[in-house]
């Protein structure tokens, strides 16, 4: 394979597209490309060698943060704070009512 231009098109993974799209070499440095620009959304980012970031999401986190999850019982501890704080509410505002 030739060696990549200035102006070349080539396929690289667009950060705003996220997709492999076609770009063009903006910027080479050592003889490889170094910034491209999208020839769909025309934005410039560094060239990715066609691979996608790597996802955000930190699977031991998630693990961890399901586990916490399971040993939470969601039936009691919920529904028991939302039955007492719902009438403390509506008395204040019954109260602040007949004041005015």
């Amino acid at each position: 394979m030739r060696e990549c231009r200035l102006g070349d098109i080539i396929d690289d993974y667009c950060v705003k597209c996220k997709q492999i799209m076609n770009h063009a070499v903006v910027s080479m440095l050592n003889a490889e490309p170094a910034k491209v620009r999208c020839r769909t959304c025309h934005s410039d980012h560094d060239y990715r060698h066609e691979q996608a970031p790597p996802p955000k999401v930190d699977l031991r986190k998630a693990a961890l943060f399901q586990e916490v999850l399971a040993k939470i019982d969601p039936v009691t501890a919920p529904s028991d704070d939302v039955v007492e704080e719902a009438p403390k509410a509506k008395a204040g505002r019954a109260k602040s009512k007949a004041k005015s």
